[in-house]
């Protein structure tokens, strides 16, 4: 099969002829119609976060189930999928107690076992459980969900990550109430689910923050009720204007230590604020220590603290519905070969979000 090859951080991806081992137990080979390209990837790629080479990253995907291995009970060939590195073992604690997102055991492959993936006869890393940036991914049954075959497979790709981030952090994590007002650090791919997941939640002043005008304009179309253009204005003041003093909830979704700080002053008393970007590794954030004294908040969002299995399909209804809005949320479909271009594109703030089309 066809995959990009991970090769070290600062290092183009190439595209690669990759040797996929058969399912063991409880594993599903799943044939990638659609991925995503996460700007948590590209942290890999620019060496914010560490990852061995040679790896495949990509980890927002949907397809079709093509094989089954034994004990899988859950699936079968012809499945249509979407795939979630929060991989979980059901057996930990964080499993029974309903926090899978947090599992503390995922299930991997025995040491002895032979590996997933094989390059040139080297193995192969897979990234997040994952590996989406190829044309098959060889992945635990509780790495998928099975969803409706009507659902569009690209729009679905977006629900593996970057949307039930965004919608989860909104709804699960933050617990948007109706009627309280929200602001979004940051208009990408996470940020517009932020604002969407809030829009349905019943949030009634959603503001919207970022540098980039058009992408600005794509949140307004998406929910958001105000804007702020951070290049022009202090968000914190413009936000602390429009409000009257604060919001209730506001979304750091970019992974930038000034705007968690920011996402932070912004809030009213008693207000929360929600880091969901990734910070570099061994970078801090500073808080005003009196602010403390009027219950403002501060706390991170893993995976939208999400459970996938019943979220996911939940969303697709959404979708469905009308409610969830996904379609302007793709800026590009490109191929595989293209992943590189995916990459530029989003450190340059052009798209909201890149899908890679495997057919």
């Amino acid at each position: 099969m066809k995959a990009a090859i991970f090769h070290g951080p600062h290092q183009p991806l190439t595209i690669e002829d990759v040797e996929l081992d058969e399912p063991m137990a409880q594993e599903v080979v799943v044939r990638v119609v659609a991925s995503g390209v996460c700007h948590s990837d590209l942290h890999f790629v620019d060496g914010f976060y560490p990852f061995p080479a040679p790896a495949i990253l990509g980890h927002e995907a949907a397809g079709i189930v093509e094989a089954v291995g034994p004990m899988v009970d859950e699936f079968r060939p012809g499945d249509h999928v979407i795939a979630c590195l929060s991989v979980f073992c059901g057996h930990c604690e964080y499993c029974l107690t309903g926090r899978t997102h947090l599992c503390g055991s995922r299930p991997v492959r025995p040491k002895d076992a032979p590996p997933k993936l094989r390059w040139q006869g080297t193995p192969v890393a897979q990234f997040a459980n994952l590996s989406a940036y190829a044309e098959k991914m060889l992945v635990h049954q509780n790495a998928i969900v099975k969803v409706r075959e009507d659902m569009p497979f690209d729009r679905a790709a977006l629900i593996g990550c970057g949307v039930t981030t965004g919608v989860g952090a909104a709804l699960n994590t933050a617990r948007v109430e109706p009627g309280s007002m929200v602001a979004v650090f940051g208009c990408g791919g996470v940020g517009l689910a932020v604002i969407q997941g809030a829009r349905i939640g019943g949030a009634r002043m959603i503001i919207a923050v970022d540098v980039h005008g058009h992408k600005l304009a794509t949140a307004r179309e998406l929910g958001a009720t105000h804007v702020v253009d951070a290049s022009a204005h202090d968000p914190v003041t413009a936000i602390r204007e429009m409000t009257g003093g604060g919001v209730d909830f506001s979304f750091e979704a970019i992974g930038l230590k000034k705007a968690a700080e920011q996402c932070f002053e912004c809030l009213r008393p008693g207000g929360t604020a929600t880091v969901i970007g990734m910070i570099p590794v061994g970078q801090k954030i500073e808080l005003e220590g009196s602010a403390f004294l009027r219950e403002k908040k501060i706390q991170g969002s893993s995976m939208g603290s999400n459970r996938f299995k019943v979220d996911m399909p939940r969303y697709v209804d959404f979708y469905m519905q009308g409610r969830l809005r996904l379609d302007e949320m793709i800026t590009r479909r490109m191929k595989l070969d293209e992943v590189n271009e995916a990459f530029r594109a989003m450190k340059a703030g052009e798209v909201a979000r890149s899908v890679l089309v495997f057919e």
